[in-house]
């Protein structure tokens, strides 16, 4: 693992995400090799994560159709909202790569 750069599991999204303590001229070239390298091997389990959350929200879809009340109908389409902003936050994170732009941790 890289001094001021680490890789943390985030539950809502299913992946570990970068967190970086400094700028990214400030690592050394084997440090950023490292840290791509890690990056592209979570990066590629991206395209599943979004596949299961859109077979979540197919479900909750069937759900949708065949609910009559009100207020459950409500709660599945938020529960429905979550998981478009979780696959949203997902084709984010797959666009970032060799130019890696993680804001700065501050701990």
């Amino acid at each position: 693992m890289t001094a001021g750069f680490r890789f943390c599991y985030n539950e809502r999204l299913g992946i570990r995400l970068p967190e970086i303590d400094h700028a990214w001229e400030e690592y050394s070239e084997s440090e950023r090799a490292h840290i791509l390298l890690e990056w592209e091997q979570i990066r590629g389990s991206i395209p599943d994560r979004v596949r299961y959350f859109e077979e979540h929200i197919k479900r909750k879809l069937e759900q949708l159709s065949d609910e009559e009340d009100f207020a459950s109908s409500c709660r599945i389409n938020t529960d429905i909202a979550e998981l478009a902003s979780r696959i949203n936050d997902l084709h984010l994170w797959y666009r970032i790569n060799q130019g890696i732009e993680v804001e700065r941790t501050h701990n």
